[in-house]
């Protein structure tokens, strides 16, 4: 019996083992990550430089830009994967802590979305200056809220690309697309969702009537009060609407959209972009079967299954293809800089 008992120990202890060194080896990525510290007006902005751990002469960059919350600089080692897969082609990336995160100054739910342009522009600035950093192959990649960023910094930087994972176009309108489809998948009744929709639209007008914080309180459903920090950051923001900048892009723009983002309402989005984006500059790729993150529904309805590919394969927490989608769309900016993309 004991001997069994033993047995058995022995068993899961080496199991356990394997496990780990398993999840060390999938956890370990073929960059170099160095801390930053950039200097602003609006106070000290840290983050992460990450480069190939070989050498390969000069480097394009990307700059990384963040969507809604409180990220810090690798989102949680989330960027970890796609940092090295940009390192294999040469390519380094920046990113940095939000405001009030990781000793970033400051707190990202005082800033507006000129705020955050002004953020980036200071970002490129400090990587121009960066000896190993070839200017002319500076681009940005930025998902979700940042969608009302790039193309605003595409009018005040020469940007050599601009990659856009699942950005929205109107903020209100996509609030609207949000509660409906959250709603409706969590199985409220078209009456309810109708119900809490006027209900947020009340709060719009408190927004646009410039309605103080306490105010809004007093109108606010119970258990769906946002905190006065959010409120402002929301007063500051609400009236986002991304249509004209996107007149701004003069170099190549890689769009990149999940079939089935509740967030975001993807038709409304690749329609624009279409309309007013240079055709020769936009690529765009659509994922089937894929939310918001660019992770599949499977994965994103799933905890335990996010967690066991984040611990044992992080490199295919994303849908298939959509790191390959970038790594092409480089490889041709690289080969043909200056031609079209089609």
């Amino acid at each position: 019996m004991w001997n069994k008992i033993k047995i058995s120990m022995i068993v899961i202890v080496l199991l356990l083992a394997v496990a780990g060194g398993t999840i060390l080896k999938q956890n370990s990525y073929d960059i170099q990550e160095q801390a930053i510290v950039i200097a602003s007006p609006q106070g000290e902005l840290t983050g992460t430089l990450v480069l190939p751990k070989n050498d390969p002469g000069k480097l394009g960059l990307v700059l990384f830009i963040h969507g809604d919350g409180p990220i810090d600089a690798s989102h949680e080692d989330g960027y970890k994967p796609l940092w090295e897969r940009l390192a294999s082609q040469g390519y380094a990336s920046l990113s940095l802590n939000k405001r009030g995160i990781n000793g970033s100054e400051g707190h990202w739910l005082d800033q507006s979305i000129d705020d955050r342009v002004e953020e980036a522009r200071q970002a490129l600035a400090w990587a121009r200056t960066q000896p190993m950093i070839d200017p002319k192959r500076i681009g940005v990649w930025g998902a979700s809220q940042a969608g009302w960023v790039i193309p605003k910094l595409a009018e005040k930087e020469p940007l050599a690309f601009s990659i856009l994972v699942s950005p929205a176009i109107n903020w209100l309108s996509q609030g609207e697309y949000n509660t409906r489809k959250q709603m409706a998948s969590d199985g409220y009744s078209r009456e309810e969702i109708n119900e809490q929709v006027v209900y947020e639209q009340q709060i719009k007008q408190l927004l646009k009537q410039k309605t103080s914080y306490d105010e809004y309180v007093k109108a606010a459903h119970k258990g769906d009060v946002m905190s006065k920090e959010r409120w402002t950051f929301v007063s500051k923001n609400f009236l986002s609407d991304a249509t004209n900048d996107l007149s701004h892009f003069h170099s190549p723009v890689l769009l990149l959209l999940g079939e089935e983002d509740i967030h975001v309402d993807v038709e409304e989005t690749e329609q624009v972009y279409r309309e007013i984006v240079d055709p020769s500059l936009l690529t765009v790729a659509i994922f089937p079967g894929t939310e918001h993150s660019m992770l599949s529904t499977k994965t994103a309805n799933s905890d335990l299954r996010a967690l066991f590919i984040s611990l044992f394969a992080p490199r295919n927490i994303t849908v298939g293809g959509y790191m390959e989608q970038i790594e092409q769309f480089l490889k041709r900016l690289d080969g043909s800089w200056g031609e079209p993309l089609k």
